[in-house]
């Protein structure tokens, strides 16, 4: 698969908020003794599942997540949802992912670009608007966020880890306009306190994942 017109917004948390949300296994990833949630819109593109396509292959998603550490193990991702318009990905649940089927707009490729979403008309939702800037970001925290190459997912009281490889993600400076947002609060997190690091890229791919494997 390929992930494209990715946003990236990122909010600093109390790591013991973040923690309290983890299962037995797993500790909060601090930089600098902070704990971060990012919410991820994006769109999946030429999605290949064991060789056959999707169809169709290009739809939007978001993730809500955080960064985690495993005793042993690489460090990875903790997603506390991913929301969907592709009925297909929810077979994922069988893997302990928490999928959601939404409705999700991702408007005009362009210097601005809005993303919104929503789960049945009074669940989880979000609006937000992003401004990309064409000057390229590296920073230590940014790689930090962003180059994360495994995902932590719970199935049958077993913690499972599951590889995924891709090129680094090329990561433009940008600015969150506007953002209204819901999936903090429905993950049973704090409201986040302070405005988002943010972040754009054209995307990654191409994206393979690996077998899941218990941690």
């Amino acid at each position: 698969m390929g992930w494209r017109r990715q946003a990236f917004l990122h909010w600093p948390y109390r790591p013991h908020d973040v923690q309290a949300l983890l299962p037995p296994g797993l500790q909060a990833d601090l930089f600098e003794g902070r704990a971060w949630v990012s919410l991820t819109p994006f769109v999946m593109s030429t999605v290949r599942v064991c060789g056959m396509p999707m169809i169709p292959d290009t739809f939007p998603e978001t993730n809500l997540r955080t960064y985690v550490r495993h005793r042993g193990g690489p460090p990875g991702i903790w997603f506390f949802s991913l929301d969907v318009t592709q009925p297909l990905l929810l077979a994922a649940r069988l893997l302990g992912l928490p999928y959601h089927l939404a409705k999700l707009t991702i408007g005009p490729d362009g210097a601005n670009c809005r993303y919104t979403g929503s789960r049945k008309p009074t669940g989880p939702s979000y609006d937000i608007t992003v401004r990309t800037s064409r000057t390229p970001t590296a920073g230590p925290l940014d790689g930090w966020l962003t180059d994360r190459f495994h995902s932590y997912s719970t199935r049958a009281g077993i913690l499972w880890r599951t590889p995924v490889r891709h090129e680094p993600w090329p990561l433009l400076q940008a600015t969150t306009v506007s953002a209204t947002q819901t999936l903090t609060r429905a993950a049973g997190l704090p409201e986040p306190s302070e405005q988002p690091l943010t972040h754009a890229s054209p995307g990654v791919g191409p994206v393979t994942f690996g077998p899941a494997r218990p941690a």
